[in-house]
């Protein structure tokens, strides 16, 4: 026996499964559907939101609009590292970095600062790789989920509308819950534990 008809024996072809004439009027299925709307019906239970008048509760964690956040001065704690923009698998994310002014005293911890910062809401996939990949939690993802626009322009947010849903979210005491891990951010976090050594074997670093 050669070896193109041991091969061909080992191949297991797929059958189309034969429909009866009960499946292809879809009667089980429309039957289906109807026992499931009748125990809806007569169980008492609301099943229906009443959207818009009743606004749905959004979990803290929810990934919806992005902020840019601010800093204890008021300042965007962005630092132009360019991290969120390399992380974005939609390519959403545009920086444009400018040096800090120097004689500035309120600026002189910081090398640069985004001069300009947009993000493509419709393009965005809300994926949440950009608030893990800033090293200081200056973007986040927000519980905002009622986002609309009358043109593809006003879905393009830049840094000044971003600062904007900060503004509002904390205010309204919607903040998110996911990537406050420190005062300045896990980087300060990272220099920490260095400082302090390695953690202790078979225990994490928040352990």
């Amino acid at each position: 026996m050669s070896t193109e008809t041991k091969k061909v024996k080992t191949v297991k072809w797929g059958e189309e499964p034969k429909l009866g004439w009960k499946e292809a009027m879809y009667l089980p299925a429309i039957a289906s559907g109807l026992m499931t709307a009748l125990k809806h019906a007569f169980s008492g239970k609301t099943t229906t939101r009443q959207y818009p008048d009743v606004e749905p509760v959004i979990p803290a964690n929810y990934r919806g609009v992005h902020r840019l956040n601010r800093d204890e001065a008021g300042r965007v704690k962005c630092v132009a590292c360019y991290m969120c923009q390399t992380a974005c698998p939609a390519n959403c994310i545009e920086i444009i970095a400018a040096p800090a002014p120097k004689d500035d005293p309120h600026w002189k911890d910081r090398d640069k600062f985004p001069e300009t910062f947009t993000i493509d809401e419709l393009r965005c996939i809300y994926c949440g790789m950009c608030e893990e990949a800033c090293p200081v939690d200056a973007i986040e993802l927000t519980s905002v989920y009622d986002l609309t626009g009358m043109s593809r322009q006003e879905m393009i947010f830049d840094k000044e509308k971003l600062l904007s849903v900060f503004d509002e979210t904390v205010n309204s005491g919607r903040d998110p819950i996911r990537t406050n891990r420190g005062a300045l951010g896990p980087a300060s976090e990272e220099a920490s534990t260095a400082k302090q050594g390695p953690p202790p074997p078979g225990r994490g670093r928040h352990g």
